[in-house]
């Protein structure tokens, strides 16, 4: 049988509880119908009656049954390392055979695309394969001379990796290359530690080694499911990292610009500027003229094709036509004579085979493994972001980790045969997309244009100023400056632009690492703060509903007399349990001195809404027994409202479910709150309500 007794509160002494105990042989809970209930319930009832067939009553919200360890292990294993589940196309082929192939097709997808490739689709290839060329071509050089390398060797890494990922890679419309801020990590970062001009051999070799260690990177990191650690560098500190990053690189393109010979290997804005105005006197106006007049070019070229899309092909050929320029008048005009510096002599033929030249001893390898790591990281977020980008413009799908291993295995082989670090630049990407291409044939078309350069073409770039190369990287890096996105993020989230301001600042006035390492800390900090510190809200009814909302959120919304509902939108885990704990206990002081201000009834339930709870440790049931234990003494009875069966588990198991008693356990957040007040309005202090009263109540 139920036994209602009063119980005074233990710090209002005037105000009473009715509180349920339940004796050892009662057999019935809780059943009200909702004619029973207050107008502010709306109506419905506070908890259905379900008794089984032993005439016990069974709970609210069930425990589920215990699946074995190895079971549940493999289950939460392949939620956490594999949601997008991509080997059910391998798992529902039947035969050896077939599954040997559709695991071909996983790795190679290109084996899915070809068989089915036609002569229409190769005429759009061939012309978005021959447009990237033009752009490949001079981006390749100029690159390559940003990461303090031999310029062929631009054009080397736009030849093996391209062909390597139109096997291996699953989009369509990534055009792969060298990218600007990679190769000004890779500058800065080895050229601390060995000069490009007094050791360039050892810095050649070095910079093969740290393309073979950030492709061994990226390809374990796919090949163990591990792609959601480049998740934790957020939208923010990419736009701010590749803002400054941007900047940084610009600054660089002073002394091409100005014709300086000497230049500072820093890349803080202090430092730059330092050398710029300490140089004035060598300062060549030859120089200054050509790299404005090209530069202007180049923007404007740019600005005509995003006013006009279908003459995308303007901009796309413009640093080529930049090139072919530059070259010709300097060879009519004898201006390397004058001050203006040139590409000189590139060596004809294909890539050398370089992996002999890998260096694994003592004491550069950390310093090759520490730069591998970095642009590694960096590259592979900006190749799948640009990846993901424009596969969802073409409403086709990439997986990520797939990816990771295609961009992995192409630096990989690429480290093998002379070729730096690549990866799928947004700009080269964009022009292959709005050429029209339709798979990564393209890709293979322009490493033949490349190749057929490498063969034949190399001698027609000897007279290339290093000037053009110069104004043609601060065009494509003025474009990666995202204005309206940081101003975006202001309006939004103003955290989020404080991340994206740190980024940006840490590299413009630091280093490009030091802004790395600012943007990544920001974000994991912020992630650590929500957290450790998850929001909690304060509940109310909704008028003439059963719906329970947050009150700063929905005005009209009121609370129930003697129930403060509170709702946790975080899982509980030790880092946060504590905070959680002292947060639910000002809730409760802070409503008591409310209604006591009003001579309002206090409180006399606590109602956790446990429906974003998505998880919980140990720590978290041993603050649910704690803070169970301390509402007891207040006289105050805790509730759960719609706990998932994980909780419910981790419940069970540590007898905290006991301890709080299944009886207090419901399904929503209206059944919870109903039981409550049909307590506290239907009983009388000291009332006995056997098994037939009750049932003549309901």
């Amino acid at each position: 049988m139920y036994i209602y007794t009063s119980v005074a509160r233990a710090d209002h002494p005037e105000q009473a509880q009715v509180v349920k105990t339940i004796s050892k042989h009662s057999t019935h809970t809780h059943a009200v119908r909702a004619s029973e209930q207050p107008a502010a319930m709306g109506g419905s009832a506070a908890a259905g009656k379900s008794v089984n067939g032993g005439g016990r009553a069974a709970p609210r919200v069930p425990v589920p049954e215990a699946r074995p360890f190895l079971d549940t292990f493999r289950a939460n294993l392949k939620e956490t390392f594999f949601p997008d589940d991509p080997f059910r196309a391998v798992v529902r082929e039947r035969g050896f055979g077939r599954r040997a192939a559709a695991a071909l097709g996983y790795f190679f997808p290109f084996l899915e695309w070809a068989p089915a490739y036609r002569l229409g689709t190769f005429k759009s290839d061939l012309i978005a394969g021959i447009t990237i060329a033009s752009l490949a071509i001079p981006q390749g050089i100029s690159y390559a001379k940003l990461a303090n390398l031999p310029p062929i060797l631009g054009l080397y890494s736009s030849f093996v990796p391209p062909l390597v990922y139109a096997m291996m890679g699953s989009s369509k419309d990534l055009a792969v290359g060298t990218v600007a801020v990679a190769s000004l990590l890779i500058g800065s970062m080895l050229g601390a530690e060995v000069s490009a001009t007094e050791n360039p051999a050892l810095y050649l070799h070095l910079a093969f080694t740290a393309t073979f260690f950030a492709g061994v990177i990226q390809a374990s990191l796919g090949i163990l499911r591990l792609g959601f650690i480049v998740d934790f560098l957020s939208h923010a500190a990419i736009v701010g990292f590749m803002g400054g990053a941007a900047t940084v690189v610009c600054l660089q393109q002073l002394k091409g610009m100005l014709g300086l010979e000497h230049f500072t290997t820093s890349t803080d804005l202090v430092s730059v500027m330092r050398s710029v105005f300490s140089q004035t006197h060598q300062w060549r106006w030859e120089s200054v003229v050509l790299g404005c007049g090209f530069l202007f070019f180049l923007l404007v070229t740019r600005f005509f094709s995003k006013r006009q899309p279908r003459f995308f092909w303007v901009s796309a050929a413009a640093p080529l036509t930049s090139v072919i320029l530059g070259s010709l008048l300097v060879y009519f005009t004898h201006a390397e004579n004058h001050g203006v510096q040139i590409i000189g002599n590139l060596k004809k033929g294909l890539n050398p085979i370089s992996v002999t030249n890998l260096q694994f001893t003592p004491p550069y390898m950390m310093l090759a493994l520490k730069t591998g790591l970095i642009t590694g990281v960096i590259a592979l977020a900006e190749g799948i972001a640009v990846g993901r980008s424009f596969a969802m413009f073409k409403n086709y799908h990439i997986d990520g980790n797939k990816e990771m291993i295609a961009i992995g295995t192409m630096n990989i082989l690429g480290s093998f045969t002379s070729c730096y670090l690549t990866t799928g630049p947004f700009s080269r990407s964009a022009v292959n997309y709005n050429a029209g291409c339709k798979t990564a044939m393209s890709n293979v078309i322009m490493s033949l244009a490349v190749m057929v350069t490498l063969l034949f073409l190399t001698p027609l770039f000897h007279y290339t100023p290093l000037v053009v190369l110069s104004a043609i990287i601060m065009s494509a890096m003025l474009g990666l400056i995202d204005f309206p996105a940081a101003v975006h993020l202001w309006h939004v989230d103003k955290v989020d632009f404080c991340v994206c301001a740190g980024a940006y600042l840490g590299v413009v006035f630091g280093s490009v690492e030091m802004g790395l390492v600012v943007a990544v800390a920001i974000s994991v900090l912020r992630v650590l703060l929500f957290v450790a510190r998850p929001r909690t809200t304060v509940l109310g009814n909704v008028p003439d509903t059963n719906i329970y909302r947050r009150m700063d959120q929905y005005t009209t919304a009121r609370t129930v007399p003697g129930v403060l509902v509170l709702r946790v939108d975080s899982p509980i885990y030790f880092a946060n349990s504590g905070y959680l704990r002292e947060r639910f206990t000002r809730w409760i002081d802070e409503d008591d001195e409310r209604t006591s201000a009003k001579g309002e009834t206090g409180v006399q339930y606590v109602v956790l809404d446990m429906g974003a709870v998505g998880s919980i440790d140990t720590s978290g049931t041993s603050m649910l027994e704690e803070l169970k234990k301390t509402l007891d003494r207040r006289g105050i009875q805790i509730v759960l409202a719609n706990p998932g069966s994980e909780i419910m588990k981790k419940l069970e198991s540590s007898k905290v479910l006991e301890l709080i008693g299944h009886e207090w356990i419901f399904p929503t957040v209206g059944e919870a709150v109903a039981e409550c007040d049909f307590v506290l309005h239907s009983h009388k202090p000291g009332m006995v309500v056997d098994s037939a009263s009750h049932e003549n109540m309901v």
